[in-house]
């Protein structure tokens, strides 16, 4: 298809001018720059004993130095938190703020007497002893959904992309959406939960994106037209409030202008957060690109993706994944190298080429659920011994990327 051919023009839209939710975005995404990054990891915060979350969030941002204060914000309960980076023109500048965001967090909650890890969901802590924060948002969100909420005791790493276009952004959120399960697939970090191996390589997927509503994988959307009438109707019958309370796992970001990927657990391994917002990165990059040349992209039926989301869910990168252009199963290993090789042309002009190698690591050896089965394994199931493994590692780990990748010490 052309570039334009068959899609609704600026004198054709609707007036969404009495939507709250939808005020001045689309311009905001035709002001976007392509392929700037910010990055957010959401960190559990541990009494430093026991290793189980304790309700400290207030205390921890209160704690904080003003600058550093500015980059956390609650998620949900009050045992964790979460670092958000500034905006930067290329993965490296984000992930360096995000690996010494990393390493502050930990000290601060040291001072506090409190222990900082990452991982998908807490091995054994249990949502009842958890406390819902009193913000605006999350009051809006305990109050109408209760127990989904009270339950959500999740962690994951969010990356935004500009994307210059709102028709542009909507477009490329509609094609990525086939691409998330090979993300799911890489970063699956949680298969213990409540004690006991679920079974399940991301617990987190089930216990977040499985029960909340809006969550998961969206409808297609073609254009900013099409989203944005199904956001003006949900907020015309009352569904949402502000656009926040659309949880998808791919959504274009009112506030930023960016294409927000949210489908990956949180990962200990700090390098491994990188090389997954690497692919995500290109993945986008290359979309843009098909978009750009006119190329025309079908999408997939969401009921395949989410065949292939419950694929990855269940055995991350042991399973297999449907080729949903040839309807074959395929290795999941193959499938996410195939992913690799098709954005491969995107790769040094991103400058990402270093952390794509780390998912090829991955692939040839562990993601975070086999590292925890594994480490779970070796202490004879000793669920504190396993939460110690993920404190060390989550710390440990950025002090090797900012030696390692960019030459520096923390």
């Amino acid at each position: 298809m052309a570039r334009g051919v068959g899609r609704v023009t600026a004198a054709m839209r609707p007036d969404f001018s009495t939507s709250h939710i939808l005020a001045g975005v689309e311009a905001r995404f035709d002001e976007s720059t392509d392929f700037t990054v910010g990055l957010e990891e959401e960190f559990q915060i541990l009494d430093p004993v026991t290793l189980g979350l304790v309700n400290r969030y207030e205390e921890l941002v209160a704690r904080s130095a003003p600058d550093f204060r500015a980059h956390l914000a609650g998620e949900l309960i009050a045992s964790e938190i979460e670092f958000k980076t500034g905006a930067h023109a290329d993965l490296d500048g984000a992930a360096r703020e995000l690996a010494y965001g990393r390493i502050r967090m930990i000290e601060t909650a040291g001072q506090l007497g409190c222990a900082i890890g990452i991982s998908g969901v807490h091995p054994y802590s249990v949502w009842g002893d958890q406390r819902i924060i009193d913000t605006p948002h999350y009051r809006i969100v305990e109050g109408e959904l209760g127990y989904i909420a009270w339950t959500n005791n999740t962690f994951a790493i969010h990356m935004h992309c500009g994307i210059r276009g709102a028709d542009r952004a909507v477009h490329v959120a509609t094609r990525m959406r086939s691409l998330l399960p090979e993300l799911l697939a890489v970063s699956a970090n949680s298969p213990i939960f409540m004690g006991t191996d679920t079974n399940l390589a991301s617990t987190r997927t089930q216990t977040f994106i499985k029960s909340f509503p809006r969550c998961g994988i969206p409808d297609a959307y073609d254009d900013w037209n099409a989203y944005a009438s199904h956001v003006a109707l949900l907020e015309r019958v009352g569904s949402i409030r502000e656009s926040t309370q659309i949880w998808w796992t791919v959504r274009p970001h009112h506030s930023f202008g960016t294409l927000e990927v949210r489908i990956c657990d949180g990962q200990t391994e700090f390098g491994d957060g990188i090389a997954l917002a690497a692919l995500t990165l290109a993945a986008i990059a290359d979309l843009c690109a098909q978009y750009d040349d006119g190329v025309r992209i079908d999408h997939h039926p969401r009921a395949l993706i989410e065949e292939n989301i419950w694929r990855a869910q269940r055995h991350g990168l042991d399973g297999e994944l449907i080729d949903l252009d040839r309807g074959q199963a395929r290795p999941t290993r193959t499938a996410v190298a195939a992913l690799i090789e098709r954005t491969a042309h995107v790769h040094d002009a991103l400058g990402i080429t270093r952390w794509i190698d780390r998912i090829r690591d991955i692939l040839a050896h562990e993601n975070g659920a086999m590292q925890q089965r594994r480490v779970f394994a070796e202490s004879g199931h000793d669920l504190r011994a396993l939460q110690a493994h993920i404190v060390d590692r989550t710390g440990e780990s950025a002090r090797e990327v900012i030696r390692d990748y960019f030459g520096g010490t923390a």
